[in-house]
């Protein structure tokens, strides 16, 4: 009996060999039960050795990036702490730095400062990197302005200690 394994593909074939190989072939006991270790099949559906991709998904983090801000007093002074939201936290939009610190100073304009923005824009570049769910970001009026290279030196806290 000839049979095709064609329309089942390449796993359909490796079964049957190894089926063949599992029960012997041409034995003179054909009144015998096949072994234990045989395969049998109970579906026509073709075999498949092949895995199929990953499925893929990007996340696409939207405005607005701060959740709230909020003035505390802390051991330096006033501190205005900023709450990024899931999508500050994560985004990877080059634009977003800009927009998130539109959104500060909606919130409150007394943050629109030099030295206020680049505090903000330290923690964006990196902290949020560093510590993503840190709980929010903490700006200082008092600290000075300085270049990038100091306000990363410092942790985005130049001038003295980070407040507690």
């Amino acid at each position: 009996m000839a049979i095709s394994f064609a329309r089942f593909g390449c796993g359909a074939a490796v079964a049957a060999v190894l089926l063949v190989g599992a029960i012997g072939c041409g034995s003179d006991d054909g009144d015998r039960a096949p072994s234990s270790t045989a395969l049998q099949s109970t579906s026509s559906t073709p075999l498949s050795t092949s895995i199929p991709p990953a499925p893929t998904s990007t996340v696409t983090y939207r405005p607005p990036y701060i959740d709230h801000v909020e003035w505390v007093q802390t051991d330096v002074g006033p501190s205005l702490q900023v709450h990024p939201t899931t999508s500050g936290r994560y985004t990877t939009d080059e634009s977003a730095m800009g927009d998130a610190w539109s959104e500060v100073v909606r919130l409150d304009a007394s943050a629109n400062s030099p030295g206020m923005q680049a505090q903000f824009d330290c923690h964006w570049r990196f902290a949020r990197i560093v510590d993503p769910e840190k709980a929010s970001w903490n700006l200082e009026p008092r600290r000075p302005v300085v270049d990038e290279q100091t306000m990363i030196d410092t942790r985005c806290n130049p001038g003295f200690a980070e407040e507690n």
